[in-house]
């Protein structure tokens, strides 16, 4: 679909002042997009998994006030404290968008946002807040738009969710997401995120998830900073190929059920990221000491006990530990005799793949 189907087409019609709430999940990519060219357009496809646990629930109240600025028409609360250090970020959101939503500029906004998970922490914040709100802004051109397609609203809101951050693309359906072109994916796009469209074998559907809080700080060096940095970088271009490489080989994975090296692909393209950030000019590690004493943990209990545990990493510290859910009980064990205490407080979250965004009442 071109971005021109997009555009919005006046209705004529003012809403009075209300509110919309979505819940709209995070994801973790398996296949990891790091890269980027001018309007979140990805250098490589990705692919991820829906979380069902990790989530952003954003409400949207709006009131008509005629057309005014958008900088100084909205405000922005996180857990009931305003942040000014959001506006920005949200600011750049609402212009980028402004072309194919106009009827903003007739409203004044007040957003109340609450993560499951810690703000900033590499549990891919910005993509499930990016999509709750993309998702409360199709709400309102729904409401203007009542014969509007389930389709094109979900396409549409996943095409905004990208324009606050790439990633948020794939945050509004589930439970698996392609982002970015790709042969072997029908309608595959660049500018939004499509439900991956083959079956899918039973071993990983409810895969677990749990992420290790190995630091729940913020990140000492943004995403937007990193993806900037593969302008140059040395690497850049066999790494687009073998994210593409590697993409092809986990659809017919996803489907066959061959767990050996759907865990290979995995693990290779966690590292491969973080291999990026190491090699990149100026270089950053955004791992930790315990995050790499995790990884070994986990390497050693797989080939100690046969299980299909494996990781893999976001642009942060936290390991994300993925596994079938038939082993769950077992790798929860494992988890918390030998791989809590490498955690902030000995905190993880327990997820698993979920079904995408929620409407609120």
């Amino acid at each position: 679909m071109k971005t021109s189907s997009f555009l919005y087409t006046n209705s004529g019609k003012i809403l009075n002042s209300g509110k919309v709430s979505w819940k709209s999940p995070s994801n973790i990519a398996l296949v990891k997009y790091w890269g980027k060219m001018d309007l979140q357009i990805p250098k490589n496809p990705s692919l991820s998994f829906t979380l069902g646990a990790s989530y952003t629930q954003t409400a949207l109240l709006y009131k008509p006030v005629g057309n005014t600025d958008l900088e100084k028409t909205f405000e922005i609360y996180l857990d009931e404290v305003e942040k000014e250090d959001f506006k920005p970020k949200i600011t750049s959101f609402f212009k980028r968008i402004e072309k194919y939503v106009p009827f903003i500029n007739d409203y004044s906004f007040v957003i109340n946002t609450h993560n499951s998970f810690p703000h900033s922490s590499g549990i891919a914040s910005s993509a499930s807040s990016m999509s709750a709100l993309a998702l409360c802004v199709m709400s309102m051109e729904r409401m203007l738009n009542n014969e509007m397609s389930d389709d094109y609203f979900y396409q549409k809101a996943s095409f905004l969710a990208r324009l606050g951050s790439g990633s948020a693309a794939r945050s509004v359906k589930g439970a698996i997401v392609v982002w970015g072109e790709h042969d072997t994916i029908p309608d595959s796009s660049d500018t939004y995120g499509v439900v991956f469209p083959y079956k899918v074998h039973s071993i990983f559907k409810n895969y677990q998830d749990t992420i290790l809080l190995v630091d729940k700080g913020q990140k000492q060096v943004s995403s937007t900073v990193g993806h900037g940095l593969m302008k140059n970088h040395p690497f850049a271009e066999q790494r687009f190929l073998q994210a593409n490489t590697n993409l092809t080989k986990l659809i017919e994975i996803l489907q066959n059920g061959d767990i050996k090296s759907f865990i290979e692909i995995v693990e290779s393209e966690a590292l491969t990221l973080h291999a990026m950030m190491l090699t990149s000019n100026p270089y950053f590690i955004l791992m930790h000491p315990n995050t790499l004493t995790i990884i070994n943990k986990i390497w050693k209990y797989r080939e100690e006990t046969g299980s299909h545990i494996c990781f893999t990493l976001d642009a942060g510290a936290n390991v994300h530990v993925l596994y079938p859910v038939r082993e769950k009980n077992k790798i929860k064990s494992f988890i918390d005799n030998e791989l809590a205490s490498y955690c902030q407080d000995n905190q993880y979250i327990n997820d698993e793949v979920g079904l995408g965004a929620i409407k609120l009442s």
